[in-house]
């Protein structure tokens, strides 16, 4: 069943967040006290009563804005409204009705979805008179809320499942993989995400970080279904400076954790900074599948075959991980290669979830082992028993050693290239585990 959509608007500041907060039970949307905090709509799936649908919070609507981007906020909200079934306007109980609150209600009449009024901040509701002011409105019936406390928010709920159509039917289900976009501000995340979607999903401006929190986007590329998870840009802890940049920070991490496969995006132009890697190892360190994707290619004069094995080579010199992750050109500018990344980024993933038989464990085990012996110990004999993958996505193996404290890590990582030469796993990490059982003489 397709899920329907309600989208939150209103005008900066309002509370429109931290509604998209309650309703979910978590805090998804970064909220802040300075106005304007949520630039891009942000999604999530919510349910109330047994309904399930799609809650989306959008940037503040304004009515003259003077800066770019403003204009793109209320670009993106406008096409929220335009997606919607349902829509929840926010307004401040507290200021009464200001003349943005009048321009918006305008605008969703005009538009015939059905509209549900939030007067938040109203801590007190049993005494509450001020939502009865934003009849003037026209949008019917007011709904007194305290979004922060979760007070009136189950009457609100219960309003905007009585509002939503019926479910239609679609071929949905789960997305076939989900890639997070990361990288550090400004090297072209969002413009990726757009050339992939086909619209401006998710706002690009020239401002470092405007995308501040994490977007989830489903899209369908012929029979095969993608979440693309655009991210925050990821800076170095010591340039975070306030508390909206370490909750973007924490915002990147947490769409790590919920991707498959990560997408590094540098600038080639500006070049792999240590950010760029440290990112990588942190989505390696957690088992994720890995493509290091260098982004505006087109704009570099020498873009032949030596330039480019040269750029992989530093790279990989720069970073041991990357020596087993894909490295690809790409412009999100024109789009070239573009799909190629999606595409070798579900190669990772299959590589990821790969399976291998126990006998063919221990017939590439017992290969490695009799082309270079463990290292011995002083107390005796080290010796491989034999082994088991336990787990994909990523793979982990489990060897079994009569003395598996003495199997030092050099040796390890020598069992790791084994496997890798044995069944590639590109762009993913192996984990083995040392396990400690007597072995017969």
């Amino acid at each position: 069943m397709a899920l329907r959509t309600v989208a939150i608007v209103g005008r900066p500041n309002v509370g429109k967040s931290t509604l998209f907060n309650r309703i979910l039970g978590r805090r998804a949307a970064i909220v802040a006290e300075q106005p304007g905090v949520t630039r891009d709509r942000q999604f999530a799936e919510a349910e109330w009563a047994g309904r399930r649908f799609l809650l989306v919070d959008t940037g503040g609507l304004v009515v003259r804005p003077d800066e770019h981007i403003d204009l793109e906020v209320r670009r993106q909200a406008e096409t929220a409204i335009g997606h919607a079934d349902v829509v929840v306007f926010v307004v401040d109980a507290r200021d009464g009705v200001q003349p943005v609150d009048r321009h918006v209600a305008e605008l969703l009449r005009r538009s015939a979805l059905p509209v549900i009024v939030a007067a938040n901040k109203l801590d007190e509701l049993a005494d509450a008179i001020e939502h009865v002011d934003f009849y003037e409105l026209g949008l019917g019936d007011p709904t007194p809320l305290a979004a922060l406390s979760g007070k009136g928010s189950g009457d609100l709920l219960d309003r905007v499942v009585a509002a939503l159509p019926e479910s239609a039917e679609t071929e949905g289900g789960d997305a076939d993989i989900r890639i997070a976009v990361i990288g550090r501000p400004n090297v072209g995340k969002s413009s990726f995400v757009n050339r992939l979607l086909g619209e401006d999903r998710v706002i690009v401006h020239e401002e470092a970080g405007t995308t501040r929190d994490a977007i989830d986007t489903d899209l369908a590329l012929g029979e095969r279904r993608v979440r693309l998870i655009d991210t925050a840009g990821l800076r170095r802890r010591a340039r975070i400076v306030d508390d909206l940049e370490f909750l973007g920070r924490l915002r990147a991490a947490s769409a790590i954790d919920r991707a498959d496969v990560c997408l590094i995006l540098v600038d080639t132009q500006a070049g792999a900074a240590n950010q760029d890697f440290r990112i990588g190892h942190e989505a390696w360190d957690e088992g994720k599948g890995l493509v290091f994707v260098a982004n505006k290619w087109d704009l570099i004069e020498d873009r032949g075959p030596s330039a480019l094995a040269g750029f992989e080579r530093e790279l990989r010199e720069r970073a041991h991980y990357l020596r087993w992750v894909p490295i690809i050109t790409c412009s999100a500018l024109t789009g070239k290669r573009v799909r190629k990344v999606i595409d070798l980024a579900f190669e990772v993933q299959e590589a990821r979830a790969r399976r291998v038989p126990t006998p063919e464990v221990n017939e590439v085990l017992q290969r490695l082992v009799a082309r270079r012996q463990p290292p011995q110990g002083g107390r005796g004999d080290v010796r491989l028993l034999y082994g088991s993958q336990v787990a994909a996505s990523p793979p982990q193996f489990v060897l079994w050693s009569n003395r598996p404290h003495d199997l030092k890590e050099h040796y390890v990582r020598y069992l790791v290239a084994g496997f890798r030469e044995a069944w590639g796993f590109e762009g993913s990490p192996i984990r083995i585990k040392l396990k400690k059982r007597s072995g017969r003489e």
